[in-house]
C-alpha cells in the first residue's frame, strides 16, 4: 500500500515493559510508525500485540518504558491524547440495543462534538460504510462484518489522526473481510495513520507499509511482507505421495537438491521443500524425482505461510496457545 509519510513519527515506544504477575507481557517493546504510514503488528496469540495496543491507547500504563503517540505523551498527556485517537478492539464495542445511527450519535455526545455534530458525524459514517439502510435497526440483528464496520465507524467520529485497530477482521468471513480492508485502505489514502495487529500475514500484506514481528514481547524483526516472507526462503514446494517408499526415495533425493530446507510429514507422506527461485526450482525438483523413479501422486508451488514465518523466526507455531497477551480477568477496556 502506498503511503503518505511526511516524516514525522506518529508514534514511538522506547524500552516498553508490562509484567502480569510473573509473565512479561511486554519485554523492552520498541516501535516508531511514521506520520501517514500503516505498520502491522504481526505477532502469535500471547506475543504482546494487544498489550501494545493497550498501553499506546491509555487504556493501560506501562510499568517501565516511554511511549509518544500524535505527539503526546500517553501517560502525561493521557486525557488530551483520548481526544486525538481512534481505537477499535478484538471485539466490537458497540451496544447492541441501540440502532446504528443511536451507537455513533452517543460517541459524539462523549467526545463533545454537540448534538448537531454528532447527529451529522454519524449520517456521515453510516455512509461512508454502507449501512444507511441499516441506521434505525438495533445493532443485535447485525451481521458481524456489519458490527465491525459499525464498530470502525465509531472510532472514527472524532477524525483521529492516529487509528489503533486491534486484530480487526478476526472472525470475520472472507466477504466481510475483504470489505473491512478496502473500507481502511479509503483511510490510510486520507492520510491516517494506522497500527493494527493481526495474526493474518495476507492481512498486513495487503494493508501494511511495514510489519514489525513480535515475539514474547519484543519486536524481533520488522520490514515489508515481501522482506519477511524471503527471509525464510522465497517459496514452498509440496510433494505428495502414494507409499511409504516413494517419501523416503523423494527425502533423500530432496536433501541432496536442498540441503537443510526438506520438511517430511510420515503420517501424510508428504514433503515441503524450501526454495529460493520457486518456479526454477519447482521444474528442477520434478524432473530430478522422475529421474530417480519416484513421481509424486500430487505437487504443488506456493509462498511461505505464517506459519513458515513464525516457525523461523521464533522457532514457534504461530496458533500456540495465547499467554502473556491475555488480559487478567477485570482489566479495563474501552474504545
Amino acid at each position: 500500500m502506498a503511503s503518505r509519510s511526511s516524516g514525522a513519527t506518529a508514534i514511538s515506544a522506547v524500552g516498553l515493559v508490562k509484567r502480569y504477575g510473573g509473565v512479561d507481557a511486554l519485554d523492552g517493546l520498541d516501535l516508531e510508525v511514521p506520520e501517514g504510514t500503516v505498520m502491522a503488528l504481526l505477532g502469535p496469540n500471547g506475543a504482546g500485540k494487544t498489550t501494545t495496543i493497550r498501553v499506546l491507547t491509555t487504556l493501560l500504563r506501562a510499568d517501565a518504558g516511554t511511549a509518544r503517540v500524535a505527539g503526546l505523551d500517553v501517560v502525561a498527556d493521557a486525557a488530551e491524547l483520548r481526544s486525538r485517537i481512534g481505537v477499535s478492539g478484538q471485539y466490537s464495542a458497540v451496544d447492541e440495543y441501540l440502532t446504528g445511527f443511536e451507537n455513533l450519535d452517543m460517541v459524539g455526545r462523549l467526545y463533545h462534538l454537540g448534538k448537531k455534530r454528532s447527529r451529522d458525524r454519524a449520517r456521515e459514517l453510516l455512509e461512508r460504510f454502507d449501512l444507511v439502510e441499516a441506521a434505525d435497526r438495533p445493532v443485535k440483528g447485525y451481521s458481524g462484518g456489519m458490527r465491525r464496520r459499525l464498530d470502525l465507524a465509531g472510532a472514527l467520529v472524532a477524525d483521529p489522526p492516529v487509528l489503533f485497530l486491534d486484530e480487526p477482521t478476526t472472525g470475520l468471513d472472507p466477504r466481510a473481510r475483504l470489505e473491512l480492508w478496502s473500507v481502511i485502505e479509503e483511510l490510510v489514502q486520507g492520510g491516517t495513520t494506522l497500527l493494527l495487529t493481526t495474526q493474518y500475514l495476507e492481512e498486513a500484506d495487503q494493508l501494511a507499509d511495514e510489519i514489525a514481528v513480535i515475539d514474547r514481547g519484543r519486536v524481533i524483526e520488522r520490514g515489508t511482507a515481501d522482506e519477511l516472507k524471503s527471509r525464510v526462503g522465497g517459496a514452498r514446494l509440496e510433494f505428495a505421495f502414494d507409499t511409504d517408499g516413494d517419501l523416503t526415495t523423494a527425502q533423500g533425493v530432496m536433501e541432496r537438491f536442498a540441503p537443510g530446507q526438506v520438511t517430511p510429514d510420515a503420517a501424510s507422506r508428504r514433503l515441503t521443500v524450501g526454495a529460493d527461485d520457486g518456479t526454477t526450482t519447482f521444474v528442477d525438483a520434478l524432473v530430478l524425482l522422475r529421474e530417480n523413479g519416484v513421481t509424486p501422486a500430487d505437487a504443488s508451488l506456493g509462498k511461505p505461510s505464517l506459519d513458515d514465518v513464525f516457525l523461523t523466526l521464533t522457532g514457534q507455531s504461530s496458533t500456540r496457545p495465547e499467554a502473556a497477551d491475555q488480559q487478567p480477568s477485570g482489566q479495563e477496556t474501552a474504545r
